[in-house]
């Protein structure tokens, strides 16, 4: 079983420039419980089920799955999601030795862009670049299935 090690953070500056790649994903809940979150993700022509357990105390690791499904079955689950689907664009930014997940978020989240870096540990040293800001690791409003339910524009 495999357990994800990331971080978050808010941006406070331009990145777009240093993104080498961008994609577009749509995403909805089938179980958004904290206990365990059952995503059902489009991500360019590509389907995805993950599930996801509860965080750590430090909100920085957690046990992950995800699975490659039909994009067409992805399209169908994702009509019978919960109310509240995700629209962003993802785009991909190499710092260093590691890549930030930029996410820049659309509908009900317009307005939100936040970076993601996975880490090997907890305590794993990264590069922090100048358009990276505050850190939300851990804070759960900041967590796409609560995005779903309580949108950003609504905060």
């Amino acid at each position: 079983m495999a357990q994800e090690i990331e971080r978050k953070f808010l941006v406070a500056g331009d990145f777009k420039q240093y993104a080498r790649k961008s994609e577009h994903i749509v995403q909805g809940y089938l179980n958004s419980t904290p206990e365990r979150t059952v995503r059902v993700r489009i991500k360019g022509d590509k389907g995805y089920m993950t599930v996801k357990g509860i965080s750590s105390q430090s909100g920085v690791s957690r046990f992950e799955w995800e699975k490659e499904i039909p994009v067409n079955e992805a399209r169908e689950l994702i009509n019978i999601c919960e109310p509240g689907v995700i629209d962003k664009v993802r785009h991909l930014v190499d710092v260093g030795e590691h890549i930030f997940e930029v996410d820049e978020f659309y509908g009900d989240n317009e307005g939100l862009v936040l970076a993601e870096i996975e880490l090997s540990t907890e305590e794993e040293e990264f590069a922090k670049p100048d358009w990276l800001g505050e850190e939300v690791t851990g804070d759960i409003r900041y967590y796409n299935s609560m995005l779903m339910k309580n949108p950003y524009k609504g905060w």
